[in-house]
């Protein structure tokens, strides 16, 4: 017996997944919790692991195959024999299977009545159409009813060509040009960006002794942003709004202070977090920033790394002559700091704050306490 392996969900916010390797060839035995292929989310490279014993078979999804969360993505055979009769070039079946129970936490399971491996019905009165063509119309807010073409059933080429026609760009009317996919990383990107626009914000700019305490980290062989981040989080314990979150509610008063610190890797923009930045020495902090920076830069952060922060760090001061920025507010913090160059011994921070959350008084209060603790980390260190 054959048994599908599905695009796993590896994240809150992951619709697609684009395969990016296979390690294991179709007729290989595979063992329960064994990686057997990578897959790109929408924010890092992750594993994929077998869910039980068997080898592997086909057909297999391609490489570079942008598919639906739940779709299959190849198969496991209880025998060699089976394993042997899947297809190695053929695509993966077009069905949204349910995954085992052992995958139940990061796979949606299939509608009801949905058995795996069988292509599911379309819609009453909707168009045909590939689960990836349904899954990006889902992301552009495309209507099917307005993409489908005359005879064949629709395809992610039809969507995007919808969707141009009415996002309102006029392409045809400048140069030539070429479409370049996005990548899960950059949609992942911009969905956040378009969140954020609902936060009522203002901004404070303070200019803060920051000179010294780069000095004082290049010296003792530490990290800046792991001291800044330090300086943010023992300023955040004297005011507790700053670390608070708004809901309908009523105010979410965190109980630790996690810092989420923006780093410009390869693909973008992502931000590591640093847990209980305020309870943990620099040390320890400085131990664990190191394991995030290089889990950055291979993009093998897990959602767990980079997800939950309560406030956030922005530093372009490494790029000289850049001397004033402003950040947007992610959703699930209050404030943002974002860090420019450094000119005499000072550097122009600009601390973006969530309306609902704190005021003018309280950012103003904020950056004044904050001075005071990078005077103390650059000459402590600590």
């Amino acid at each position: 017996m054959k048994h599908p392996i599905a695009m796993p969900a590896l994240s809150d916010t992951m619709s697609n997944g684009r395969l990016v390797k296979w390690l294991k060839a179709i007729g290989d035995p595979v063992r329960h919790g064994e990686v057997i292929a990578e897959i790109e989310t929408d924010k890092a490279i992750m594993d994929v692991e077998a869910f039980r014993d068997g080898f592997l078979s086909g057909p297999l999804a391609p490489v570079d195959a942008e598919l639906p969360v739940g779709q299959a993505i190849g198969y496991t055979a209880d025998t060699p024999a089976e394993a042997a009769d899947g297809g190695a070039d053929a695509p993966a079946p077009a069905a949204t299977v349910a995954p085992p129970a052992a995958a139940a936490s990061v796979a949606p399971a299939a509608s009801a009545g949905t058995a795996a491996g069988v292509r599911p019905a379309p819609p009453a009165g909707g168009p045909r159409a590939s689960p990836y063509a349904r899954a990006l119309a889902a992301q552009l807010g495309v209507d099917l009813g307005q993409s489908a073409p005359a005879t064949a059933p629709l395809h992610a080429a039809d969507v995007v060509a919808t969707a141009r026609r009415f996002a309102g760009a006029d392409l045809e009317a400048g140069p030539p040009y070429r479409l370049e996919r996005n990548t899960s990383f950059r949609e992942a990107t911009a969905r956040a960006m378009i969140a954020t626009l609902g936060t009522p914000t203002f901004r404070v700019t303070a200019a803060l002794p920051l000179g010294a305490l780069i000095a004082r980290a290049r010296a003792g062989g530490r990290s800046f942003s792991v001291l800044l981040a330090r300086a943010c989080a023992l300023t955040i314990a004297e005011h507790p709004l700053f670390n608070a979150v708004y809901t309908p509610e009523g105010l979410a008063r965190r109980e630790r202070i996690d810092i989420g610190i923006a780093v410009d890797s390869p693909d973008g923009l992502i931000t590591p977090v640093l847990r209980d930045v305020a309870g943990r020495s620099p040390l320890a902090l400085l131990g664990d920033w190191r394991v995030l920076l290089e889990k950055a830069r291979t993009r093998r952060l897990t959602p767990a790394e980079y997800g939950g922060a309560t406030f956030y760090l922005s530093d372009l001061g490494v790029f000289a002559g850049i001397y004033s920025f402003e950040s947007l507010v992610p959703q699930g913090a209050a404030a943002l700091l974002s860090v420019a160059a450094v000119q005499d011994e000072k550097a122009l921070c600009t601390l973006n704050c969530d309306h609902r959350v704190v005021f003018g008084g309280d950012a103003a209060r904020f950056l004044q306490t904050l001075e005071r603790h990078i005077t103390g980390l650059s000459e402590s260190g600590g």
